[in-house]
């Protein structure tokens, strides 16, 4: 879950850091440097709101609850988070080339408004990020047995997206954000994928869909005849895409059905607009 975990932070992270440094570097330019603490206090909040939303999880949804109530609630946030998330890649696709101006736009009409506007904008730009990544990140924990490798992984993910965001505001590295967005979204589709099959695993083990036996593939009786290096393996590939000792076939179907389509959608090229005929 390390791997995982960390992509998701980087990623997350990165879309918040993006629009923390287009708000900052707007009102540095425009010689607003007094509006700056209202925007951080609504950062802030934003991301305190988000830590608090995962620490709510937690308290309600622990391990030591009832097996069915957890496996159930896991299995139905799951598939929330994995909306979510897919939703958030896309969104992202679109708006990228639109997003500065937008943002720019709306930090305009709050200065005419007062600090309230202003922490309005900076809480709205981060929270949404914060909140998807709260609960991705405590949907895909929860399936982990790793202790606190899934935490530090995501610690580490937002810790270079913070990084990133500061060198990019700074001027000291080129990013080419249209790149790094494909890549990154490709291998996000891939963790949401695992986090899809196992969230309607997490249903079959609350009694909720059937065919909870019927096993499709059993990918730990292979990397066991593999010593110490499939053991590694099975870890790498259960933290990174979800690849559980054993995979029903409703896991598997389901996996398939959302990693092929998905991926081809957010991969296949942009048409440009046909030009307008001419008589």
């Amino acid at each position: 879950m390390l791997l995982g975990n960390y992509l998701i932070g980087l990623r997350e992270g990165l879309e918040a850091a993006l629009v923390v440094s287009i708000l900052v570097a707007y009102l540095v330019r425009r010689d607003r440097r007094e509006a700056l603490l209202p925007v951080w206090t609504g950062v802030g909040s934003a991301i305190a709101l988000s830590v608090c939303f995962a620490l709510v999880l937690n308290l309600l949804i622990s391990r030591e609850q009832h097996f069915r109530i957890q496996e159930l609630a896991g299995g139905i946030l799951s598939l929330v988070a994995v909306g979510l998330v897919t939703w958030m890649i896309f969104w992202m696709r679109t708006a990228a080339r639109s997003l500065k101006g937008e943002l720019e736009g709306r930090l305009e009409g709050a200065l005419d408004v007062g600090p309230l506007a202003l922490a309005t904008v900076g809480f709205l730009a981060v929270g949404r990020e914060g909140l998807e990544t709260a609960l991705f990140l405590w949907t895909n924990t929860q399936n982990s047995q790793s202790g606190a490798q899934p935490i530090i992984g995501a610690v580490l993910g937002l810790a270079t997206a913070v990084v990133i965001g500061y060198l990019l505001y700074r001027g000291g590295l080129k990013l080419n954000l249209r790149t790094f967005f494909t890549w990154t979204g490709a291998g996000l589709i891939l963790v949401a994928a695992g986090v899809f099959g196992y969230g309607f695993h997490d249903l079959q083990e609350a009694d909720v869909l059937p065919g909870l036996n019927a096993v499709a593939l059993e990918p730990a009786s292979f990397f066991a005849g593999l010593g110490r290096v499939g053991e590694w393996l099975q870890t790498l590939l259960h933290g990174i895409l979800n690849v559980t000792p054993t995979i029903t076939w409703l896991q598997l179907v389901m996996w398939c059905l959302y990693a092929v389509p998905v991926m081809y959608l957010f991969l296949r090229p942009h048409r440009p607009a046909a030009a307008p005929s001419t008589a």
